[in-house]
């Protein structure tokens, strides 16, 4: 799963101690194991090598071009939702033929620069944008290639906020305006619409959905290459799950069993856009306790990251396994889940020192006896993590850590308060 284990009750990002890093560098932090971000990629490319598939790691998901950097040598593509992403991905010697560009509000600057820099696949998400895409494109002498995005109506069972791949959502168009748009644009001499692109959203733990939304896609694909259209590429997006919780998710070889039959002899381009299912169990953030308070019949652990670090819990009520990073031989957990049971620990509130009352990482939750100075670890922190981080309450964002194999580094420095007004002066 990830290469965060405990050894002798003490926690080991690799082969470097939690601790250590802890000491040098200051919490809260964020560690990411470079060999498990390497090793889940190379699990997806040996699931579809079966067919010709392009990997485009989601740069939203965890965007540090560090990472980036080794991911593009590793041979990822990349997926992008901004004129940001697109500068990291370039920073980061990434291989801007080997990169899409989604997201429904793109601005003429971004597409611009896109088009300057000779992307892959622009992921289309509306006729309005498919017009200003091919104005903008006429203007420069380019001609893009360009993947529609269509919904093919699949329930992807997850959190409403995570959920696009209904019909009613601001993101793509259906199956039957798909095939107006391709009768409206197909021959379009400014863009290339050659493929077509789905996301169903992200936090699911079924295969189900992403066959269900093949299959659906697949008879649209034929309908379109029957009336002349060239569709040489099938995007299926990202939104694999990753295992917040031990074994609650597919496996990479998993999702490609039930995918790789319905496309082997489809002669299609496959494109996947994964993020989560990569980084999220490559990081985790480690914070302090501060202080154990008593409120009523609850007991809160107050440490010193907050919801301006790690925003996933208050915006999504979602799970992330926290445990101490130095506990005794019988507190060492076997799994990481949400029932976890063990004698000797105890019910507590994991909470943050922002004043705002969702500021918190866990409510009622199983923990060993805790105390100020204890190092908490907050597990499968990669994606969305530090890439949602903010600057509420004038706190500066954390420092970000990579490890690789016996070393570590700083990749990012913690934010100063020279850094919170620098460019207000």
């Amino acid at each position: 799963m990830d290469y965060f284990n405990y050894k002798n009750g003490t926690l080991f990002a690799e082969n470097v101690s939690i601790e250590n890093i802890a000491d040098q560098v200051g919490t809260p932090v964020y560690i990411y194991s470079k060999a498990t971000f390497k090793d889940h990629l190379l699990k997806i490319q040996r699931a579809y090598s079966r067919l010709d598939t392009t990997i485009c790691y989601s740069v939203k998901a965890c965007g540090n071009i560090n990472i980036l950097k080794f991911m593009a040598e590793a041979g990822s593509g990349f997926d992008i939702v901004s004129g940001g992403e697109l500068y990291r991905v370039l920073q980061a010697g990434g291989d801007p033929s080997q990169t899409v560009f989604a997201g429904v509000g793109k601005t003429d600057p971004e597409i611009q620069e896109a088009l300057d820099a000779d992307i892959g696949y622009f992921n289309i998400e509306s006729e309005a944008e498919l017009e200003n895409l091919i104005r903008l494109a006429g203007q420069q002498g380019k001609r893009p290639k360009v993947a529609l995005r269509v919904n093919p109506d699949v329930d992807y069972k997850t959190h409403a906020f995570l959920r696009t791949g209904k019909k009613e959502t601001k993101f793509g168009v259906d199956i039957e305006r798909a095939v107006k748009v391709f009768a409206d644009y197909g021959d379009n001499p400014a863009v290339n619409l050659c493929a077509v692109h789905v996301h169903l959203g992200t936090g699911g733990k079924k295969i189900d959905p992403y066959v269900e939304a093949v299959e659906k896609i697949l008879p649209l694909v034929d309908r379109l290459r029957g009336q002349g259209h060239t569709v040489e590429a099938l995007d299926l997006g990202g939104g694999y799950g990753a295992d917040y919780e031990s074994g609650s998710v597919p496996s990479a070889t998993e999702y490609a069993a039930g995918i790789v039959p319905l496309l082997k002899d489809k002669k299609i381009k496959l494109i996947l856009e994964p993020g989560k299912s990569i980084c999220a169990n490559a990081g985790i953030m480690l914070t302090r306790v501060l202080y154990i308070k008593r409120g009523g019949s609850k007991k809160f652990v107050i440490v010193d990251a907050g919801m301006n670090d790690l925003i996933r819990p208050s915006l999504y009520d979602a799970f992330h396994f926290i445990w101490p990073a130095k506990v005794d031989d019988k507190f060492v957990p076997e799994k990481r889940n949400k029932d976890l049971q063990m004698d000797g620990a105890e019910v507590v509130d994991v909470v943050g020192p922002i004043c705002e009352g969702a500021d918190f990482f866990a409510k009622d939750r199983i923990l060993p006896p805790t105390k100020r100075g204890d190092l908490l670890s907050v597990f499968t922190a990669g994606a969305y993590g530090f890439t949602m981080s903010s600057n509420y309450n004038a706190r500066g964002r954390a420092v970000e850590v990579l490890v690789d194999g016996e070393n570590f580094s700083v990749i990012r420095k913690r934010e100063t308060y020279e850094d919170l007004t620098a460019l207000e002066k």
